[in-house]
């Protein structure tokens, strides 16, 4: 038995062009095929690419409405370029740009659409068509002879499709999920899985487990036993609910798990013998094995222990925090200590949970209250993100970010020990029912904070830190409000010579920079772009990632349209318009500034937190220019009225060429 695949295998017509001898065209096929853009299909970004074969031609696909000039206006996209100038310079197997191109998709994707570009094609006889489809990687292989083909008869290619649980618009992520009635990972042994092809999750088997996670009892344990070349053991197997057991036979020691790996020990044929001859020595043997037995239990424990801080890279944590011994030492807390802290991780101390661990409140020895960080899932990822965030937070020191305690390694799940905030996250706060009232004020002093805790990371420090994931689920709450930046899992140094760097992205959908979404360009602008959207929640109390307004724009869109439009009070929060008064169009105009397509024109999170201290004193009145860096009057409503003017909100949307439009799409990917 195995867990189901989250994938379905299609097979679709490849796209093509083809010309006559003098260049006119003479047929195409665009390669259409569309997936319900609500439904839970879309097409798999890791298990297919694009190629492109030709000697003319560029073609792009992608995802997004119908319209503009020509014809298409795309949210997300890739292209491709073919070239060659005679029949002999493609080469088999080669797909570098000579007649044939290849390149890796955008995630999200719901059709095949292939847009070809207006090329001149006369002259080239010995490529009689442009061919366009995405298939499943190294399926196909270039052949310089395929340029030469014509559609007499459909060409097909295979692609993967990737499912998830989705409901359209109001599909859920797994910490949403979890709490619903509707959840479908009913198995006992079942664990969630947040899609990484669009909003929505799936459900796996949790390790040690097979079967079927949408049907009760449907994870099974799996036999290990049984199964010797995926988990070899040299020794005595034993099968245990989620693991297995593998030990040395009796008379050996050393790890089973290795070829060779138990050698014999010392012999007790004469220890045995002696015991025989006399009383006393019965009873010296006696103490004796209790003695060996406690001992190897002992062994045993410690062994494991450093197999686990091994596993969870203890050595390196050492490293990344070795040039501070005292941090060094301060930040390894025996396992001993939490689990007195935590009564043995007793259900009553536990705070929450969700699809990726739980976490327990606990006292430690010196009477500091902790949140203690119990991970569900243990994969190399995860560990290197737990690795990073405690390096990161080890040596950083600010009140408005939650101060890490310790970790513990010696667990087969790494454990984090912070200090314990008492009140949930900015998300709960704003949106979980009941709604509690937020005063203006609070809310103005709670984006100052988050403003503050972001500059101190951008410039305070020796080496810069990026957060990469700024949302409103990782900023936490006390008794009093006060603000406390959390979950640096995500986040990467950049050094001071550096302005960016080029990662794999990462983050949450409706929170992410766009331009580091379509170009895994990472900077501090990055953070700029979350932060200016949290201002917006703040402002309208609306979820980023769930809300869709009547034409599917999602909020960042939504917002600037009706900012443009003089009608922002449609979607301001009641209790913000109450009571916030000229203070509402500052922020708004600030949140708008923020959240600027192009990069370079977002101002630092310095800028902002200056700007936002302004507000928060009214004897002083002052205003920094965030696009000049000097001070200017004493209203924002000037930047408000010289950035925005009297453009409409299709200007808004539109303020890019048309190809950074396909790139960097108001209506960001979502």
């Amino acid at each position: 038995m195995v867990t189901p695949r989250a994938q379905v295998r299609v097979k679709l017509r490849v796209a093509h062009q083809c010309f006559d001898a003098a260049g006119n065209e003479t047929s195409r096929f665009d390669g259409r095929m569309k997936v319900n853009p609500v439904g839970v299909y879309r097409i798999s970004n890791t298990a297919n690419e694009l190629f492109v074969l030709g000697c003319s031609t560029f073609i792009y696909a992608g995802r997004g409405k119908l319209g503009l000039r020509d014809n298409v206006s795309l949210a997300y996209f890739s292209g491709c370029v073919a070239y060659c100038n005679s029949a002999g310079s493609a080469r088999d197997g080669k797909c570098a740009g000579v007649g044939c191109c290849r390149v890796d998709i955008p995630a999200a994707l719901t059709n095949t659409y292939m847009r070809f570009g207006n090329w001149p094609h006369k002259g080239i006889e010995f490529n009689p068509c442009n061919y366009a489809f995405i298939v499943e990687k190294n399926h196909y292989t270039f052949k310089a002879a395929d340029l030469k083909r014509t559609p007499v008869s459909p060409w097909t290619m295979p692609l993967w499709l990737d499912w998830a649980i989705r409901n359209g618009n109001n599909s859920l992520s797994c910490p949403q999920a979890i709490i619903t009635p509707g959840y479908t990972c009913v198995s006992k042994n079942s664990k969630c899985v947040n899609s990484t092809n669009g909003m929505g999750y799936t459900c796996n088997c949790v390790s040690g487990y097979e079967g079927n996670p949408y049907l009760d009892n449907g994870c099974t344990d799996i036999d290990e036993c049984k199964h010797t070349e995926t988990y070899p053991c040299f020794g005595k197997c034993t099968n245990m609910n989620g693991y297995f057991d593998c030990t040395c036979p009796r008379g050996f020691k050393g790890n089973a798990t290795l070829p060779n790996g138990c050698v014999k020990s010392i012999n007790t044929s004469l220890i045995i013998g002696l015991s025989v001859s006399s009383g006393p020595a019965m009873l010296l043997l006696f103490l004796g094995s209790v003695l060996i037995i406690r001992k190897v239990k002992y062994e045993k424990v410690k062994r494991l222990k450093q197999k686990f801080f091994n596993q969870n890279r203890g050595k390196l944590l050492q490293q990344l925090v070795s040039h501070r011994s005292d941090i060094a030492e301060r930040m390894l807390i025996p396992l001993k200590e939490l689990e007195k802290a935590t009564n043995n991780f007793h259900r009553t101390r536990k705070l929450g949970g969700g699809g990726h661990g739980t976490v327990y409140k606990g006292i430690l020895s010196d009477l500091h209250v902790v949140a203690i960080k119990k991970s569900n899932i243990v994969v190399k990822r995860e560990i290197n993100e737990f690795i990073n965030e405690v390096a990161i937070l080890s040596q950083i020191n600010h009140r408005n970010i939650v101060k890490l305690i310790g970790c513990c390694l010696e667990t087969e799940v790494p454990l984090l020990a912070y200090e314990f905030i008492s009140n949930g996250t900015l998300c709960d706060y704003l949106h979980k029912e009941p709604r509690r009232s937020i005063p203006w004020e609070d809310r103005l002093r709670i984006a100052t904070e988050i403003g503050k805790a972001l500059a101190y990371l951008h410039s305070a420090i020796s080496v810069p830190v990026i957060h990469r994931d700024i949302k409103s689920a990782n900023i936490l709450l006390d008794d009093a409000l006060t603000t406390k930046v959390s979950d640096f899992g995500a986040s990467r140094y950049i050094p001071k010579d550096q302005t960016c760097i080029t990662t794999m992205v990462q983050g949450t959908l409706g929170y992410m920079d766009p331009t580091y979404y379509c170009s895994g360009r990472l900077t501090e602008k990055s953070d700029v772009y979350s932060f200016g959207v949290i201002l917006i929640e703040l402002l309208t109390r609306k979820m980023p990632i769930t809300y869709r307004s009547s034409n599917g724009d999602g909020l960042v869109a939504q917002f600037l349209e009706l900012l443009a439009d003089c009608k922002l009070v449609e979607i301001l929060d009641p209790q913000v318009m109450d009571e916030g008064g000229d203070q509402v169009e500052k922020v708004a105009a600030l949140a708008m500034l923020c959240i600027k397509l192009r990069a370079e024109e977002r101002p630092t999170m310095r800028q902002v937190e200056m700007t936002l201290e302004g507000l928060q004193s009214p004897k002083e009145h002052i205003l920094h220019d965030l696009q000049a860096g000097t001070k200017v009057g004493t209203h924002l409503a000037r930047i408000y009225s010289s950035t925005i003017g009297n453009i409409s909100s299709v200007d808004v949307s539109r303020q890019y060429s048309q190809e950074e439009e396909f790139m960097l799409s108001a209506r960001y990917p979502r």
